[in-house]
C-alpha cells in the first residue's frame, strides 16, 4: 500500500472490545491520555522510567504515581469524575512490562526522540499479546521510521494516533496509518476513539507535523512575522486573532503560553529539520529564540509572552505583556480597532470576516494585518493539501477540532469569497495556490457545494466529491438540507429527523429561552396537537456552541423596567406551561443538553422523560446568581427529587405515613443537598458531576462524541416509544413544611454571620428554602405539583421587584458575570 493510499479513510469497524489499555510515558500528555481512557471506563496501565538515583523500592513507580496525583489536582479537570482515577495503575518500564500482555491497546507517549522511542519498542515487543494494537502519540516524527527496526508482524499493528492536549477537551485525534498498517486495526481504533473517547477522527499522511500542527504553527509564526513587519504589539495581535475571526479568545500569544512556547518551537524545528532549506515559513523569530534560552516558556514557567504582576492589587491590572523589541514586560494594553469593534456586531463569522477584510489596508491596521495573515494561511493550506490530507474537508475538520477554530481555512476562504480574495492577491502580484487556481479554472467559486448527495468538497483532480460521515453521525443541518423542517420561528424549529421522531431545535442567540421557544415547544407538545399524533417521540437540542444559557434575561428586564408586571407574570406562567408540556406530553421527550446548560435550559432538561447529555456538560440551576429562583419548575422538580430519594433511602411511604415521612432525617438530608445545589448556583464540570448533583438520572446515558448526540437522543426516544412509554400523572406529595424550613433558615443565617453571603443572598436563599419545603405548612401536609409551581412563581415575581435583583440582572447582561450585592 502506498503512503497516499494509507492515508485514505478506512471504513469504520464495529467498536472493538477494549478490556485494558496501556500508556507508555507518564508525562503531561501521556498521563492525560490515560485519564481520558479512564473517563471511558477503561482500566489503564501507566508506565514510566524509574527515577534516576532513587534506590527506594517503594518509589520505583513514583513518576507514574506522581502523574496520577497531579491529574487529580489539574485544572481544567482531566477526569469527568475523580473516582475514575482508580482505573489507572502506575508502574515502570523495568518491573511492569509483563502487564502489557493483558492490554488490547498500547499507546507510546515518551519524549520526542527517535532513538528513545525505538529502544522502548524493542523492549516491549516480547511482552505484547498477539492481537494487541500499538500506536504512537508522536506529534511530528515520521511514524513509519519509529518502528523501522521492529518485526514485520509488529509493523502491521503499528500506526500513529496523535491526541491533542488536553485530550479530554480537545476533540481531534489524527490517525496516521503507515504503508504496512493493517486497515482493520486502524479502523478498529478509529471506531473506539470515535464512540468511546468522543474523538473527531481525521486521517493524516505520514508527513512532518501531520495536519493541525503543520497549519497551526505556520499560522502562529506568520502572525509573529507580520507583527514585526507592521510594528504591532503582542496584545494587538491577540486582539486581532481571537473571536473576531472565529479563533479562540486567547488569541495567538496567550494560546502559545498555554500550550508551551517550547512545544511550538519543537514543532517548528521538527518541520525545518525534515525540509532542509525549505524553512522560511516556520523559522523562529530571534526574540523567541532568546525567550527559549531564558526558559520563558509560558504558563509552565510562570512567564512567556505574558506574566502576572505579583505586586498588583487589582486582578484586572495584574497581567504584564512582553515588549518583543526590548524583551521587557510592561502593563498589558487593551487595544481597540474600529473595524474589529464594528465587526463584533455582526451576527455570523462570515459577516465578520468580510467586514474586517474589506477594509483599506493602507488606512485600517486590522485589515493590513488580517488580509495577509488569512490569505497566507489559506494558500499555505491549499499548497499542502495534496501532501498532508485526502481532502480540504479533512484539513478544516482538523483545525476546528484541534485548534478550536470556528471555521477551517477552506471554510473561511469560502466565507470571505475565494474569487474576490484571489483577485486582490493577483492584483497585488502575490502568490495564489495552484489548488485555488484549479478551483477557479473549473468555473467554481467555493471549496464546498451543496448537492443532491449532500455537502461536497472540491478535489482539484476529480471535482466535487461527497463528504462521507460515519454511521450514527448527523446534525440538524443534515435534515434541514433534506427539507425536513415542519415548522419554525426565529427561536426554534420542529424538524423531522426520521424514524417518526421530531427535533425541537433551539437556535435563538445563545439559545436564550424567550417567547419564540416557549410558544413553539408548548404548542408542539400539546396533547391535542397534530405533531403529537404524527410523531412517536421528540428530541430537544440545538447546534450552537451551547444548549442554552437560560431564560432571556433581556426580555425579563425590559418588562420589569417598564413596570409591566402582568406581562412578567404571564411570561413566568408560560414558561411553567412549557416545562409542564414537556413532562406530561403523551409522547416521550428526550432532552440532549451539551456544553452550557444553565437556568431555564436545565429546567427544560429536568422535565424531559429522559436526558441524553454530552459528556462535556456544564449544567446548573444558576438563577440565584442573578437574584432569582428557578421559576420554570426547576425548584419544584428538585423538591420532588428530594422526596423520591428520601422515600427510597428511608423505606417510608409518604402516602401511607405522611407525617412520619415529613419528619424523617432522610428527607431533611435530601432537601439540604438540593437546597445547596440551587442556593449556591452549583454548575457541574461534566455530565458525571451533573448526575451527582441530581440534575441527571441514573438511567440517563451519556454521549462522549458531540457529533453523535442527536442520533443517540433519537435512539433513546425510539426506545421509550417502543417499550410502552406512558406520561407521568401530576403528583400529590407530603412536604416537610415547618419540620425542615427552620433548619435551612439556620444554615442561611450562619452563612450570613460568616459573611459568605450578602443580605440579598439571604432573601433569595430563604425563598428557595420555602419552595423546597412546601412553605410554612404543618409537616406531612399534602400538596400538588401546581401548588409548588405557584410558590415558585410568587417567589420569582417578588424577587423581580427587588432593586438588588434588577441590578444583578443588568450587570449579568452587561458583563456576562453575576454580581454579588
Amino acid at each position: 500500500m502506498s503512503t497516499a493510499a494509507a492515508a485514505k479513510t478506512p471504513s469504520y469497524a464495529a467498536t472493538p472490545l477494549m478490556r485494558r489499555a496501556a500508556v507508555l510515558g507518564a508525562g503531561s500528555m501521556g498521563s492525560r491520555i490515560a485519564a481520558h481512557l479512564a473517563n471511558a471506563g477503561i482500566p489503564v496501565l501507566l508506565l514510566d522510567i524509574i527515577p534516576p538515583g532513587d534506590n527506594d523500592p517503594k518509589a520505583r513507580s513514583s513518576i507514574a504515581s506522581g502523574a496520577i496525583a497531579a491529574l487529580l489536582k489539574a485544572k481544567p479537570a482531566s477526569f469527568y469524575d475523580a473516582a475514575s482515577a482508580r482505573l489507572i495503575t502506575p508502574g515502570n518500564f523495568e518491573d511492569d512490562l509483563a502487564g502489557l500482555k493483558d492490554c488490547d491497546w498500547i499507546i507510546e507517549a515518551v519524549t520526542e526522540d527517535l532513538a528513545i522511542k525505538q529502544a522502548l519498542l524493542a523492549k516491549i515487543i516480547p511482552h505484547l499479546a498477539p492481537g494487541s494494537i500499538i500506536t504512537t502519540n508522536t506529534s511530528g516524527l515520521p511514524v513509519a521510521s519509529i518502528a523501522a527496526n521492529s518485526p514485520p508482524d509488529f509493523r502491521k499493528r503499528w500506526f500513529g494516533t496523535h491526541f491533542f492536549n488536553p485530550p479530554r477537551y480537545m476533540r481531534l485525534l489524527e490517525i496516521i496509518p503507515t504503508a504496512e498498517a493493517d486497515p482493520a486495526a486502524v479502523s478498529s481504533i478509529a471506531a473506539f476513539a470515535d464512540r468511546r473517547l468522543g474523538k473527531s477522527i481525521v486521517y493524516a499522511r505520514d508527513t512532518p507535523n501531520f495536519i493541525a500542527n503543520r497549519i497551526g504553527v505556520f499560522s502562529m509564526l506568520t502572525a509573529v512575522r507580520l507583527m514585526q513587519e507592521q510594528n504591532l504589539t503582542i496584545e494587538d495581535v491577540d486582539a486581532l486573532t481571537g473571536s473576531v475571526i472565529g479563533w479562540p479568545r486567547t488569541g495567538t500569544f496567550r494560546l502559545a503560553d498555554m500550550v508551551g512556547i517550547d512545544v511550538v518551537a519543537h514543532v517548528a524545528r521538527n518541520f525545518a529539520e525534515s525540509r532542509g532549506s525549505d524553512t522560511s515559513a516556520v523559522r523562529l523569530a530571534p526574540f523567541i529564540e532568546t525567550m527559549l534560552e531564558r526558559r520563558w516558556l509560558g504558563d509552565k514557567t510562570g512567564q512567556g509572552f505574558y506574566k502576572k504582576d505579583p505586586q498588583a492589587k487589582d486582578p484586572k491590572s495584574s497581567r504584564l505583556a512582553l515588549d518583543w523589541q526590548t524583551l521587557e514586560y510592561r502593563m498589558a494594553g487593551r487595544p481597540k480597532f474600529p473595524s474589529v469593534e464594528m465587526a463584533k456586531n455582526a451576527e455570523s463569522l462570515p459577516e465578520r470576516l468580510r467586514l474586517v477584510l474589506d477594509g483599506d489596508v493602507k488606512k485600517d491596521k486590522a485589515a493590513a494585518f488580517l488580509l495577509p495573515l488569512l490569505t497566507g494561511i489559506w494558500n499555505y493550506a491549499a499548497d499542502c493539501l495534496p501532501e498532508i490530507a485526502d481532502s480540504a474537508a479533512s484539513i478544516d475538520r482538523a483545525m476546528r477540532t484541534g485548534f478550536n477554530w470556528e471555521l477551517g481555512p477552506f471554510e473561511m476562504w469560502d466565507a470571505a469569497g475565494v474569487a474576490e480574495t484571489t483577485a486582490r492577491l493577483r492584483t497585488a502580484g502575490q502568490h495564489v495556490s495552484a489548488q485555488a487556481g484549479a478551483l477557479l479554472a473549473a468555473g467554481k467559486t467555493a471549496w464546498y457545494e451543496e448537492t443532491a448527495e449532500g455537502c461536497c468538497v472540491f478535489d482539484p483532480e476529480t471535482g466535487y466529491k461527497p463528504i462521507k460521515q460515519p454511521e450514527g453521525v448527523a446534525s440538524a443541518a443534515t435534515f434541514r438540507r433534506a427539507n425536513k423542517v415542519v415548522r419554525k420561528n426565529p427561536g426554534c424549529s420542529l424538524i423531522d429527523i426520521g424514524e417518526d421522531i421530531a427535533l425541537l431545535e433551539l437556535h435563538s442567540k445563545k439559545n436564550a429561552i424567550g417567547d419564540d421557544i416557549v410558544s413553539l415547544i408548548t404548542q408542539t407538545l400539546n396533547p391535542a396537537s397534530e405533531y403529537v399524533r404524527n410523531f412517536r417521540g421528540f428530541v430537544i437540542s440545538g447546534e450552537s456552541s451551547d444548549f442554552s444559557v437560560g431564560a432571556n434575561l433581556m426580555q425579563l428586564l425590559l418588562g420589569i423596567q417598564e413596570g409591566d408586571w402582568d406581562e412578567v407574570a404571564l411570561a413566568v406562567r408560560a414558561f411553567q406551561r412549557m416545562t409542564a408540556s414537556i413532562k406530561f406530553c403523551p409522547r416521550p421527550v428526550v432532552a440532549a443538553p451539551f456544553n452550557l446548560c444553565l437556568g431555564g435550559g436545565t429546567e427544560i432538561s429536568l422535565h424531559a422523560a429522559r436526558r441524553q447529555p454530552y459528556a462535556e456538560l456544564y449544567m446548573g440551576l444558576v438563577e440565584t446568581g442573578v437574584g432569582l429562583v428557578p421559576g420554570g419548575g426547576g425548584t419544584k422538580e428538585m423538591a420532588l427529587h428530594a422526596i423520591d430519594a428520601a422515600r427510597a433511602s428511608s423505606g417510608i411511604d409518604d402516602a401511607a405515613a405522611p407525617v412520619r415521612f415529613a419528619l424523617c432525617a432522610d428527607l431533611q438530608d435530601a432537601l439540604r443537598q438540593r437546597f445547596e445545589t440551587i442556593a449556591m448556583a452549583k454548575v457541574s464540570t461534566s455530565a458525571a458531576e451533573a448526575r451527582a448533583l441530581d440534575l441527571l438520572a441514573p438511567a440517563d446515558q451519556i454521549t462522549l462524541n458531540r457529533e453523535r448526540l442527536l442520533l443517540d437522543a433519537r435512539e433513546a426516544a425510539i426506545y421509550l416509544a417502543e417499550t410502552g412509554y406512558a406520561a407521568p400523572a401530576p403528583r400529590t406529595v407530603a412536604v416537610p413544611g415547618e419540620a425542615a424550613l427552620p433548619t435551612l433558615k439556620l444554615g442561611i443565617h450562619l452563612m450570613r454571620q460568616a459573611e459568605y453571603i450578602s443580605d440579598h443572598d439571604v432573601t433569595v436563599a430563604t425563598h428557595v428554602a420555602r419552595i423546597l419545603c412546601g412553605g410554612a405548612l404543618t409537616p406531612g401536609s399534602l400538596v400538588t405539583e401546581q401548588y409548588l409551581l405557584d410558590l415558585e412563581r410568587e417567589s420569582f415575581l417578588s424577587l423581580c421587584g427587588e432593586r438588588k435583583t434588577q441590578e444583578r440582572i443588568a450587570h449579568t447582561l452587561q458583563t456576562g458575570r453575576p454580581l454579588r450585592n
